[in-house]
């Protein structure tokens, strides 16, 4: 044991200072389940045995003491602890999955963001209802859509509804009629790829080439 180690058990108040470095930041099996904690914490269920006993059926496979160690945080900190926000990658998958795909840890993570932004929770709704148009190939729905995109103040969204209505009876039609150009676009992208692999990205040095083979 170094001398360093010895000043760090010797100088710590309590078991808890002892925790940092490289232990600080390392995902824990608890982290997809802390926001159900802090819910649970909230409505004045502080019990941590009766939380675990809860949250094992959810699918959490961690220990009760782990469990503890969180209230026991939650309760000596003079500050509010609380679970870390979900990383905007995490939050933007879970907005394009369909809802019945979210797993049941993933439910109360989405909804506790968007309770606590109301712009994302339109966003939600509007993205949602636009994924059920092109499955289910409502077209007929997207004038109704687009105005209630434009009544919300988001404005990245408003940049891609007026995309979308300058050229509004070809996007209807795509929302509407089973036929797709997918299959052309496929052959498109695979000759895309041969001529990379032969010839390399386009650039002067490419272009070049291709003068000199035909001149």
């Amino acid at each position: 044991m170094t001398s360093r180690t010895v000043k760090l058990f010797a100088g710590a108040a309590t078991p808890e200072d002892l925790f940092h470095g490289q232990c600080q930041g390392r995902p824990s099996k608890l982290d997809a389940f802390k926001p159900y904690l802090d819910d649970r914490w909230n409505q004045g269920c502080t019990n941590a045995w009766t939380v675990w006993k809860e949250i094992v059926p959810l699918g959490y496979q961690g220990s009760y003491q782990r469990v503890r160690a969180y209230f026991r945080e939650k309760r000596l900190s003079p500050s509010p602890v609380t679970a870390r926000p979900p990383s905007p990658r995490a939050v933007a998958g879970w907005i394009l999955r369909r809802p019945e795909t979210l797993t049941e840890t993933e439910h109360p993570r989405l909804k506790a963001v968007l309770v606590h932004c109301p712009e994302l929770d339109a966003l939600t709704d509007h993205v949602r209802s636009f994924g059920q148009m092109l499955t289910e190939r409502q077209g007929e729905r997207l004038p109704q859509w687009l105005d209630a995109v434009r009544r919300d103040d988001l404005p990245g969204l408003h940049t891609l509804a007026a995309g979308i209505d300058r050229d509004r009876d070809a996007v209807i039609a795509g929302l509407t009629l089973p036929w797709s150009s997918g299959v052309v676009e496929g052959h498109v992208n695979r000759i895309k790829m041969l001529k990379r692999q032969m010839f390399g990205r386009a650039g002067f040095h490419l272009l070049r080439k291709r003068v000199l083979l035909y001149s």
